[in-house]
């Protein structure tokens, strides 16, 4: 039995850890916090998770609220005009449902999941100097923990990080009480709002310790109106800047929030943080090596939703790599190569996703414009966001969507 330590208690690592256990692999995570801890913490993310990634959990028997959760449906764009109106607007059903289940949900979930399984999980922040004295223990160690001291142990790969500053000041707050698009108060959808210069607002319906809940979430260009959190206020101030917001740059969002509240007192978030690909291996200071997953080394900004897909594509890569290995040792090279398979598919999301955080070019505007009169081109667009590779194929290419566009 081959032993493996996650470090860190998130998406990928979680899921990755909850995977090898079913094929019997002898793992231990490390978390910074308890269940109960993660629960009654703050909220984390956006988390929104389409098809191919909720399939994923649906395959381990991960998906736990599924049921009660809310279903995202499709995708609404909506391009603000000079005047306050809308100078765009429409939605794109999906072909099969999303979902967004708060993280303090999941991961607190999850984690008690790996217990009951018969898993190891250990209550402790980790250090360098700990993963120095751990990695002779472990026929793996896998750093999943995509915040603190331990990102420092993968270093920056310039050729594929493209930015070295935040490119978005983001700010959320989890909210009850917003009322349905009146154009489509059936199906709810993540509404994607672009206001030109300004930034963006996403309206992402969820599932958190309460119930259903919606997700307000704006990402303002640095240096603009939307960028002012830095003095961190607390949660009711935070919301009622964010709607005072909305009334200013997305009239018709605000509109549905005159009885929006927030979830819980931890239910916002500010901050930011610059776009990365770092290399996959970690050396500490004793020679040994350590392998970094999902965001610890692809960490793209949250305007293409794709974070949690990413960690959860990257545990099913890594799962793959590590199951094909059998009883090899776990060395550099299969650690790079584990990582490059992954890298097959998370280069198209980082490729996508930077081109999504500057100044639209003219033929995605001819995208977004015929969208709004041809149904087939508002699906297949929504539809992307599960399947970024195949953007490629007719959205990142202007000669490749004149052809499309031609078609219909």
């Amino acid at each position: 039995m081959r032993k493996v330590l996650v470090v860190g208690a998130g998406q990928s690592g979680l899921q990755l850890a909850l995977m090898l256990q079913e094929r019997e692999y002898d793992v231990t995570v490390m978390s910074a916090r308890t269940p109960e801890e993660i629960r009654g913490g703050r909220v984390m993310s956006t988390q929104a998770m389409f098809h191919s990634s909720l399939q994923h959990e649906r395959d381990h028997g991960l998906n736990l609220w599924e049921k009660d959760a809310v279903r995202i449906e499709g995708l609404g764009v909506s391009v603000a005009a000079p005047d306050g109106g809308r100078a765009l607007d429409w939605f794109g059903r999906l072909d099969d449902y999303g979902q967004s289940i708060d993280q303090r949900v999941k991961m607190a979930g999850w984690a008690e999941l790996f217990e009951q399984r018969g898993g190891k999980l250990l209550i402790h922040g980790v250090t360098t100097a700990d993963l120095n004295s751990l990695t002779s223990l472990y026929d793996l160690v896998v750093v999943a923990a995509g915040k603190g001291e331990l990102v420092q142990l993968f270093d920056r790969n310039p050729e594929r990080s493209p930015f070295t500053s935040p490119q978005r000041a983001l700010s959320l707050a989890y909210v009850h009480g917003l009322a349905p698009r009146p154009e489509h108060p059936d199906h709810p959808g993540v509404r994607f709002n672009i206001v030109p210069g300004v930034g963006e607002l996403f309206m992402i319906p969820g599932y958190t310790t309460s119930g259903n809940c919606d997700i307000l979430f704006f990402e303002g260009i640095p240096g603009g109106p939307l960028d002012c959190w830095s003095d961190q206020p607390g949660p009711d101030e935070h919301l009622a800047r964010l709607l005072d917001l909305m009334r200013t740059y997305v009239p018709w969002e605000y509109e549905r929030c005159a009885d929006v509240e927030l979830t819980d007192a931890r239910a916002t978030l500010a901050g930011g943080y610059t776009p990365v690909v770092r290399r996959p291996v970690g050396e500490l200071p004793d020679g040994g090596i350590v392998l970094g997953m999902a965001d610890v080394v692809v960490a793209n900004d949250p305007i293409t939703g794709q974070g949690s897909n990413n960690a959860s594509k990257c545990a099913v890569s890594y799962l793959d790599s590590i199951l094909a290995h059998g009883d090899k040792p776990f060395d550099r090279v299969w650690m790079t190569a584990a990582f490059e398979k992954y890298w097959d598919y998370a280069q198209y999301v980082t490729t996508w996703t930077n081109a999504l955080l500057g100044p639209p070019p003219e033929h995605v505007l001819q995208i977004l414009g015929t969208a709004q009169a041809k149904d087939a081109v508002a699906r297949r667009f929504a539809s992307g966001f599960d399947n970024p590779p195949e953007f490629f194929e007719w959205f990142m290419d202007p000669a490749k969507t004149a052809a499309y566009l031609a078609t219909v």
